[in-house]
């Protein structure tokens, strides 16, 4: 579904990462970014954000964190990061891009809370229970910092994906207001939840969850408590062009992912202001049984859409046509994506080192995948700029230190 929008909107990025393959510049197994797009769309969206008085941090976990990506935002004009996790916190902060959120979606283990008061001192600490405030706070004391804690909240008929869950009860965040007040190293600072927004396929459009509602009851308990100087954060899928609705319903901060490379599922159904910026690039392998096997390890398809037929772009040579489409059958989640399989019985005859590009949207940091920059394609002299694990760390290719 990507890749047509890819083909569409930035056919230069598709040939110029197919050539550098090509040259032997970017390994099989990569998820590729266009350097120049991400910070022509985070500047789309810092704008936008910005004139409605929105905050904004960004996710970074889908394109593992690259430095790259991160400088680019940055250059761009956002210059905080959501953290979805410990991992994520100290790959953008090595890149540049300090911490404007850390604990949501995922909390800080007790382990590392000295280390993140200390040394990640992030704007915002998202935390889930009256322990993992605790937890914060203690920290925040010892490194001599007050704390700014957002509460994570949630109610009866709220959406979570299955493992997201947790949260204080919306209905006495008043109370859990004051108790965070009350520990040392804390001041209770806003309210969150995820998701707030959600594609909706039925109407192929971008909707409030209950979620949203949740957010304001408690902002208007809270402002009838006196409270009325509170963040609030409000993550979910989002664009530029969704914007204006985020700030209407009192959001005061917003969390980019997908849209700053164009990839959440209404950018597949509309042409949004930020263009699409990553492919995942792999390589033919060998033939078997009518189909041509690509190497995997990046092969994680997210699965906001029913399951479609996933096309490649298949070639020796540079290309953005249509006629270079074949279908690939990518392994189901069960099973480990050694290789992915394409139709070689149709007009595409895939040969052992032709390029495949595929777009989709994707997690790289759950995967196994390298993750490359390129800058200069809108240039006309696209070079790769740094390859890097899913940490966020240079990898030496194709010669790798064994020792």
């Amino acid at each position: 579904m990507f890749l047509d929008t890819l083909i569409r909107r930035n056919p230069a990025f598709i040939e110029a990462a197919m050539e550098l393959h090509q040259q032997g510049k970017i390994p099989a197994n990569s998820y590729v970014l266009d350097l120049d797009t991400v910070e022509r769309n985070a500047k789309t969206f810092s704008e936008t954000a910005t004139k409605l008085g929105l905050k904004t941090f960004a996710m970074t976990k889908q394109v593992a964190r690259h430095s790259g990506f991160c400088q680019a935002l940055i250059r761009g004009g956002i210059a905080r990061s959501v953290a979805v996790d410990m991992d994520c916190a100290v790959a953008c902060h090595r890149a540049g891009l300090k911490t404007g959120h850390l604990g949501h979606l995922v909390q800080v283990p007790r382990g590392g809370v000295d280390f993140a008061a200390s040394q990640l001192k992030p704007d915002y600490w998202t935390v889930f229970s009256h322990d993992k405030a605790k937890e914060a706070a203690a920290a925040a004391a010892k490194a001599g910092r007050v704390q700014n804690i957002l509460a994570r909240i949630q109610t009866q008929g709220d959406t979570f994906y299955r493992g997201h869950e947790g949260g204080f009860s919306a209905e006495d965040i008043c109370e859990v207001a004051d108790q965070i007040d009350a520990l040392e190293g804390a001041r209770f600072a806003g309210i969150t939840t995820f998701p707030a927004l959600l594609f909706d396929l039925e109407s192929r459009s971008v909707k409030p969850t209950p979620n949203l509602d949740t957010l304001k009851r408690a902002a208007a308990a809270l402002a009838a408590a006196g409270r009325t100087d509170i963040e609030i954060n409000a993550p979910g899928t989002n664009s530029a062009a969704v914007l204006p609705a985020l700030a209407a319903a009192g959001a005061t901060q917003c969390e980019p992912g997908n849209a700053l490379h164009g990839t959440t599922p209404l950018h597949a159904m509309e042409d949004l202001p930020e263009e699409p910026a990553v492919l995942y690039l792999s390589e033919v392998s060998h033939q078997h049984g009518g189909n041509a096997f690509c190497f995997g390890g990046g092969l994680y398809i997210d699965p906001v859409f029913p399951k479609y037929d996933v096309k490649a772009l298949v070639s020796s040579q540079p290309t953005s046509a249509r006629k270079d489409l074949a279908s690939v059958e990518v392994p189901d989640y069960s099973a480990i994506d050694y290789y992915g399989m394409i139709d070689a019985t149709g007009d595409v005859k895939p040969k052992t080192g032709d390029t495949v590009v595929f777009g989709f949207r994707g997690q790289a940091f759950v995967t196994r995948a390298n993750v490359v920059g390129i800058s200069g394609v809108s240039s006309g002299n696209p070079q790769v700029t740094t390859i890097e694990n899913i940490f966020g760390q240079a990898v030496d290719w194709p010669e790798k230190a064994l020792s």
